[in-house]
């Protein structure tokens, strides 16, 4: 049995509603402390949220919320920059399709959800720095206040300030040499309603899907070697950026389509893709990272949001089930470190593919039926990580803890 009853939740975005929620289930009253002063509304592009995803939100009642928000990718359709067909991944026999969102919407029903069930979040907390006590922790903020708790965990992202404080040696993000787009042009594009297409043009990736007004989502990765951060492409306006775009995506269909009914109040830039690297500690004494602060695969896996969620739910098992911090958090590596590494490794080949020039682009095409007859068959490539489940009925074991010990 555990000896944590609170912890201190810091970051508001997806893991840190999900952990709280989690916790509360576990019997550990949390709060969930965000920086800014506000909620999430109407910021980030689009994301996929995986079987796996919909199944952990299920432990805690919000799988629903996100199914009704969420449109359902019931296949993959990926084309060359001409429009023409290379091959299809349909969902996986047997699970609920993938749903395709928008991250702020994302963000507004897990943290609706969360204050429906009593979790408290507080906004305009700013970490600056810990004190730890053979019995708990107290986080100082900004703005002068603080609040104890029996444990500290970082769901404060991909630049968290946790994870310096955990180890202030820990390795930040590699970026990706891609830039990241996103948008809903003013166009309804011909092709199935329930697919996700993926596009490689002679210069650059598209994503889109239809949606139900009538609209087309989409985003674009577009090659770009130096690191660019949101705030560093936000000092160009956003009608260059699409000027640029326009130019880059002339010669592919949908692309030039999808551009040119595209507006510059519209269009999201997103800065480069990162990824988190191996980091050498997820925890220390009483502070433990979980989501994106810790395992960041790029956008291209269609992971990272589900992982996020999958990893805050496994968190809450170990503190409820194991009678100290320390085994807690060791066995909580234990159950997560493995699978979250081989998605970012997918996820990096994913990203190589998308910088393809053309005669690359003919030979995939010309490659692609053999290949998903093989070891691109969509069981051997997603089974493991769509099937994954967490069975929260089932407790943590002390060989777990075991386990971990060793690792």
């Amino acid at each position: 049995m555990t000896a944590v009853r609170t912890a201190l939740v810091i970051g508001g975005g997806i893991a840190g509603p999900v952990a709280a929620m989690a916790l509360q289930r576990a019997g550990i009253e949390s709060t969930v402390y965000e920086a800014y002063t506000t909620t999430a509304d109407g910021v980030g592009g689009q994301l996929t949220i995986a079987p796996n995803g919909l199944d952990a939100l299920r432990i805690i009642g919000a799988d629903e919320a996100v199914r009704t928000i969420g449109l359902p990718m019931n296949r993959t359709i990926m084309t060359d920059g001409r429009g023409r067909p290379m091959g299809e991944f349909p969902a996986l026999t047997g699970l609920q399709p993938s749903r395709a969102l928008w991250r702020p919407d994302l963000y507004r029903a897990l943290h609706d959800h969360a204050v429906a069930h009593g979790v408290r979040l507080e906004y305009g907390k700013r970490l600056v720095g810990v004190d730890e006590t053979p019995t708990g922790v107290t986080a100082r903020f900004a703005d002068g206040s603080t609040a104890t708790g029996d444990v500290l965990i970082g769901a404060d992202g991909i630049r968290s300030t946790v994870r310096k404080l955990i180890d202030p040696k820990a390795p930040g993000p590699d970026h990706v040499p891609l830039l990241n787009f996103g948008a809903a042009a003013d166009v309804s594009i011909r092709g199935a309603s329930d697919a996700a297409y993926f596009s490689f043009g002679k210069r650059a990736f598209l994503g889109y899907w239809a949606q139900p007004d009538g609209t087309t989502a989409w985003f674009g990765n577009v090659p770009h070697k130096e690191p660019m951060s949101i705030a560093q492409m936000r000092k160009t306006p956003t009608a260059e950026w699409l000027k640029r775009l326009r130019e880059i995506f002339a010669d592919d269909v949908p692309g030039r389509e999808l551009l040119q009914h595209t507006s510059a109040d519209q269009l999201v830039t997103l800065g480069s893709l990162e990824i988190m690297p191996k980091l050498p500690h997820w925890y220390r004494g009483r502070l433990v990272l979980v989501g994106d602060s810790v395992h960041a695969p790029s956008s291209s896996s269609g992971q990272g949001a589900s992982l996020a969620m999958e990893s805050a739910i496994q968190l809450a098992r170990c503190l409820r089930d194991l009678p100290d911090v320390t085994s807690a958090f060791a066995a909580y590596e234990k159950l997560r470190r493995d699978r979250v590494e081989k998605v970012a490794a997918r996820a990096a080949k994913t990203n190589n593919s998308k910088a393809l020039g053309p005669v690359a682009i003919a030979m995939m095409g010309l490659m692609m039926p053999i290949a998903m007859k093989t070891f691109l068959n969509p069981e051997k490539t997603l089974g493991g990580e769509q099937r994954y489940r967490i069975d929260w009925a089932a407790p943590v074991t002390a060989e777990t803890q075991r386990s971990a010990s060793r690792t």
